[in-house]
């Protein structure tokens, strides 16, 4: 079992809701996931901006489930928006998603993703 310590040094500026750093000893399975868009698994592209970043955190919950892990087991995630506007969309949902869990995170507002419909892309690292 891999024991994950997540901390803040008060050398580093506190961040908001996530850790600067996740320190991973015995670690015994280490998942690595592709972006995530909001692709559902038909194949349909959500038009919401809204709805592309639940499908992406859906995708990575079921990439985690198949492989026997949680959110719990997140250590990383990095997250690609194409508009500022969809800060607190992301925010209020990423939080529903992983609930008290907290792993480290960046944010990157970027001019545009692999397809033009895309809004938002969600990678995440996990071990177990």
């Amino acid at each position: 079992m891999a024991n994950i310590a997540f901390s803040n040094p008060p050398t580093v500026h506190k961040p908001g809701r996530y850790h600067h750093a996740a320190l991973i000893t015995n670690a015994g399975k280490r998942l690595v996931l592709s972006g995530q868009v909001g692709t559902a698994p038909d194949g349909t592209i959500h038009e919401s901006a809204e709805k592309q970043i639940g499908q992406a955190l859906a995708n990575i919950g079921a990439l985690l489930e198949a492989h026997g892990m949680t959110v719990a087991n997140v250590v990383k995630v990095n997250v690609f928006i194409t508009d500022l506007s969809l800060l607190d969309s992301l925010r209020t949902q990423r939080a529903a998603f992983f609930g008290d869990h907290i792993p480290a995170s960046t944010l990157l507002v970027v001019a545009g993703l692999a397809d033009p419909r895309f809004k938002v892309e969600i990678e995440a690292e996990a071990v177990a």
